[in-house]
């Protein structure tokens, strides 16, 4: 969630640091620090709320050093504030932390025994007083450090920088990623390679129990047991962590207009050019023999799971199974034998996922994995990482990704299909021909852009907005009043059509619109009797349809916005589209913060 940075050159650490950190407030935060080491002394600047205001103080408050370690907190434990942000300082010993320890309390009973006192309500800082402590009684930082990182208990990605220690660096890390970044007489540390990338190209991820000593000219690994490990160094494309907005006016703008492009991207490396055949490690993933899948996912990409569930049981004849992964592992279910459990995590590293797919290893058959960061832990923790090649999302709220890992769990289920002998050859070749044309059919959608930011001018006022769907569009009405709930913070909500009598229907009056996504498809009639019922109750219905929907049920709408007509078992994919750019202009016409909502990470890394 939080993001780390740390620098060891021949440069002032302090711009380097800040530049890294723009770069991850993506994934949201509260409070930003660094930390510098210079003339042997260890300071430390801090500041509440964006980057502006630590860039603002350090214009005052100028910190020299070229070795350095900086944070974007998101808060957890204690309040946003100065005193809370880190890095955290404890006597010659500064840390930054990303993840939450479960054991904390203990070790402040201990520093309490000791006669220490912590100076704020963070989790984090007991970490810097038990690493002083050690050393205090003469370990050295690096003994000292190991010594505390074996005691805790919980997910952790850290940095240390030491005072009197102008070229060393200590990380370590458990269930929240890190990498090491590789450079001509200096090196780095990173939460991920976008805040990496203007330093280096050449990258070693850290595994799981990792403990990295960092020199200007050396890395040392060791793993958990201790023992030297050797890592790949990989080279990665700079382009791939490109965050410059290409002119729009927010990320989240620009991933919403770059689905056409991303969507041809995917379906090209699961298609060969002009072919049907579906390119897919089926060597590796039998589904034959398969008597039940669990898809597991938190967030936006739980819906892209309840929309897969429709697509493999209508197409594979395979039970389906969708759990929220924080609720997953805690209820123990049963996976045994026949059982092919499938994690979805755009970031790769969301922590409850990440949790999950290791209850069923060793139980499930086999794990499945559709991630867009094909070096993450979930990624290469599972027997099958399929990638979704969204290329980079900064915006907190998931659109491109969202497409992407809808794309391709449609091509997992027609693979099972396939594999199960339940899909024709010519039902084949219809389907790829209509995927193929999604990218042209995304255009379309986005060309209605002007009618819906129209339309989200009128929906800023409300203070209560529901949304609509039946069948595979339930999802998705789900993911559209998730998206408008999380950048516009207006109150939103969706059911299933045919449940809006059995509770939801005594909310309706003039006050609350009421979305309904509904291409023209076998739900259709039912749909929009559903719609007619709302109508009927003086409700504000805006339709989203296809021109021969609108042409059935157009009377009587208090507004429409038209689809292009689609495959319907693509529909889900088409219509994000609308689903997104309503919340996106609602939430510009409200002034919210588009990119970064309050409150919100974009990479979940503690449960």
């Amino acid at each position: 969630m939080c993001g780390i940075i740390g620098y060891l050159g021949s440069h002032e650490a302090a711009p380097f640091l800040v530049e890294a950190l723009k770069r991850l407030e993506y994934r949201g935060y509260d409070s930003a620090g660094i930390a510098t080491v210079h003339d042997g002394v260890l300071d430390r600047r801090r500041a509440v709320g964006k980057l502006v205001n630590l860039s603002d103080l350090l214009v005052h408050e100028p910190l020299a050093g070229k070795s350095g370690i900086g944070h974007t907190r998101w808060a957890t434990h204690g309040e946003p504030s100065t005193r809370n942000a880190h890095p955290h300082k404890a006597g010659p010993v500064a840390v930054v932390h990303n993840g939450i320890i479960e054991n904390y309390r203990e070790f402040r009973a201990e520093l309490r025994d000791l006669g220490v006192m912590p100076a704020t309500e963070t989790d984090s800082e007991t970490i810097a007083l038990m690493v002083e402590h050690y050393m205090s009684r003469g370990d050295c930082p690096r003994d000292a450090v190991e010594r505390t990182v074996k005691r805790l208990e919980g997910a952790f990605a850290l940095a240390f920088l030491f005072e009197g220690e102008e070229d060393l660096m200590i990380a370590a890390r458990k269930g929240s990623p890190l990498a090491i970044g590789h450079g001509d007489g200096e090196n780095y540390v990173g939460s991920d390679a976008i805040a990496l990338a203007p330093l280096t190209d050449r990258i070693t991820y850290l595994e799981e129990g990792d403990m990295a000593v960092v020199t200007r000219t050396s890395v040392e690994i060791r793993d958990a047991s201790g023992a030297l490990a050797k890592r790949e160094m990989k080279q990665i494309k700079t382009d791939a962590t490109r965050v410059d907005k290409a002119g729009h006016k927010h990320f989240m703008a620009k991933e919403i207009a770059e689905q056409p492009q991303v969507i041809s991207e995917a379906i090209g490396h699961y298609f060969g050019a002009g072919q049907s055949e579906i390119r897919f490690p089926s060597d590796q993933v039998d589904f034959t023999g398969v008597s039940r899948m669990v898809l597991v996912a938190c967030g936006t990409a739980f819906y892209a799971c309840l929309t897969a569930k429709y697509w493999i049981e209508k197409l594979a004849g395979i039970p389906v199974e969708v759990d929220v992964a924080s609720e997953f592992r805690y209820r123990e279910p049963p996976v045994g034998p026949g059982t092919l459990a499938l994690f979805v995590s755009q970031s790769g590293e969301t922590a409850d996922t990440l949790a999950a797919l290791r209850y069923c290893k060793g139980k499930a058959d086999r794990i499945v994995s559709v991630v867009n960061v094909t070096e993450s832990s979930i990624a290469r923790e599972s027997d099958v990482a399929l990638p979704i090649l969204a290329g980079t999302e900064i915006g907190v709220a998931s659109t491109k990704a969202f497409s992407c890992q809808l794309l391709v769990l449609f091509v997992t289920a027609m693979e099972a299909a396939r594999q199960r002998g339940l899909l024709s050859a010519d039902r084949q070749a219809d389907l790829v021909s209509a995927m193929r044309g999604l990218p042209a059919r995304i255009n379309l959608a986005l060309d209605a852009e002007p009618v819906i930011e129209a339309v989200a001018q009128e929906l800023a006022e409300a203070r209560d907005v529901l949304f609509l769907g039946r069948g595979q569009m339930y999802p998705l009405a789900l993911e559209g009043a998730l998206k408008l709930k999380e950048i516009s913070y207006i109150h939103a909500e969706a059911y299933a059509s045919g449940e809006l009598k059995h509770g939801p229907i005594a909310l309706i009056d003039q006050n609350v619109p009421v979305v309904v996504l509904a291409p023209r498809d076998a739900l259709f009639e039912k749909s929009i009797s559903n719609m007619q019922e709302v109508m009927a109750r003086a409700g504000k219905v805006l339709l989203v349809s296809d021109r021969a929907g609108l042409g059935v049920a157009g009377e009587g709408l208090w507004r429409s916005i038209e689809m292009p007509g689609v495959e319907d078992l693509l529909a889900p994919i088409l219509y994000a589209i609308p689903a997104q750019l309503l919340a996106y202009h609602t939430a510009v016409a409200k002034g919210t913060d588009v990119d970064q909502p309050r409150n919100l990470a974009k990479s979940v890394t503690v449960e």
